[in-house]
């Protein structure tokens, strides 16, 4: 196959970094598609990583930055795009919407992208979203938390509990209607459901720790369901500390032309392959 030996590893870079990274990323979304079925409902969590590797000595250019979705329950990256800064995110993850089947998910997301176009785009696309509410939008987070205040012991909720090695830790998942919240948030699309999860934290020879957390969904969300969504969320925090962990994504200094990006393409993949 290879007349003149097998090519080594600057050669092998080389051919990486000339891919076209749209072509690559079109065919493994593709390759995705044709092997992996959305059941109703199931989440889609997007959130991003930097490739702290990635930066540009000669030129002196930033690192580039990952949009990646992730079928939370199965495991597996099912798209990919890539940004130059994390600031970018709010106008790439439409994009990378756009490029998958999300008919019947629940796509959940980060506060940065709380914005009423990706909201929109979510539901366009046929889906439902779950979006963290923080300070980007302090009128709407106000609003829940003033909702809440006045609602939350009429409201429908969910508790887990988890303890061992000296911590205890309890969330607690409330939901209720949309209608309640107090003000015009029409521009939000399909709002259906407000969520608020509050989070006791306890660990021996350490404060205690309580965290409020908000969501808004377009979903008729129950508590147990809007407890699970948030939990299967944080499963793309796992997939990132498996590329960084056992694929090294962060130590990887191939940042010529492509080799980054498609790289990080490769990765996905391998990654997808070892958990089928």
């Amino acid at each position: 196959l290879f007349l003149n030996g097998i090519p080594v590893d600057d050669t092998i870079a080389r051919i990486i970094s000339t891919i076209s990274p749209e072509h690559f990323h079109e065919c493994f979304i593709n390759w995705m598609s044709s092997i992996h079925t959305l059941t109703h409902g199931q989440v889609i969590a997007i959130d991003g990583k930097t490739l702290r590797g990635s930066y540009n000595r000669e030129d002196r250019t930033s690192t580039i930055h990952m949009i990646s979705a992730y079928a939370s329950s199965n495991k597996l990256v099912l798209g990919q795009l890539k940004t130059e800064q994390k600031s970018n995110e709010i106008t790439a993850i439409p994009k990378l919407i756009k490029m998958l089947d999300i008919k019947g998910a629940l796509v959940t997301i980060d506060a940065m992208a709380c914005q009423t176009k990706i909201a929109k785009a979510i539901v366009e696309q046929g889906g439902d979203y779950l979006l963290a509410v923080k300070s980007n939008q302090g009128k709407l987070r106000l609003a829940i938390e003033e909702a809440f205040s006045t609602h939350r012991s009429n409201v429908a909720n969910d508790l887990s509990l988890e303890q061992g090695h000296g911590r205890i830790e309890s969330r607690q998942c409330y939901v209720f209607d949309s209608a309640e919240l107090s003000g015009d948030f029409s521009r939000w699309k399909g709002l259906k459901s407000i969520v608020m999860v509050e989070n006791f934290r306890f660990e021996k020879n350490k404060s205690m720790g309580l965290e409020y957390r908000y969501y808004i969904s377009s979903k008729a969300l129950n508590a147990e369901q809007a407890a699970s969504a948030v939990r299967e969320h944080w499963g793309i925090e796992s997939m990132h500390w498996s590329l960084d962990v056992s694929m090294n994504e962060d130590a990887c200094q191939i940042y010529k032309d492509h080799g980054a990006e498609n790289l990080s393409c490769l990765r996905h993949m391998s990654l997808n392959m070892l958990r089928a």
